[in-house]
């Protein structure tokens, strides 16, 4: 989900058209359609004003829930599945799975430094 998309779902979900919404924020309809279709990235002020309008936090606005940050990061949909099975594993399994992960990174890194 893009920033877009949120804006236009919070807006719809608190039942403010794109007038009051962009009224609440000082900004032009024209200026809001222009968020929400992407057309236009919203400066800081903008993302401020509009978490505050929705009761929600700017990293939220803008990045949206951890789950929809990791989707949008890990493009291997297996991969992303794993981590959200390893997530509803108790603490000490996911503990093992963590350590394991950093020493095959550190391993590669390593052997990448060996090469040069």
């Amino acid at each position: 989900m893009t920033l877009g998309d949120r804006i236009q779902v919070l807006r719809k979900e608190k039942r403010l058209t794109q007038a009051g919404l962009a009224s609440n924020i000082g900004v032009s309809i024209a200026q809001l359609t222009r968020y929400e279709t992407q057309d236009v990235l919203p400066n800081a002020d903008a993302l401020k004003r509009m978490a505050m309008c929705f009761g929600i936090t700017i990293d939220f606005l803008v990045n949206g829930t951890t789950a929809q940050k990791a989707e949008s990061a890990i493009s291997d949909a297996k991969l992303l599945g794993l981590f959200k099975q390893v997530e509803l594993l108790a603490d000490e399994d996911r503990k093992v799975i963590f350590k394991l992960i950093e020493a095959f990174t550190i391993k590669k890194q390593l052997e990448h430094m060996l090469k040069q």
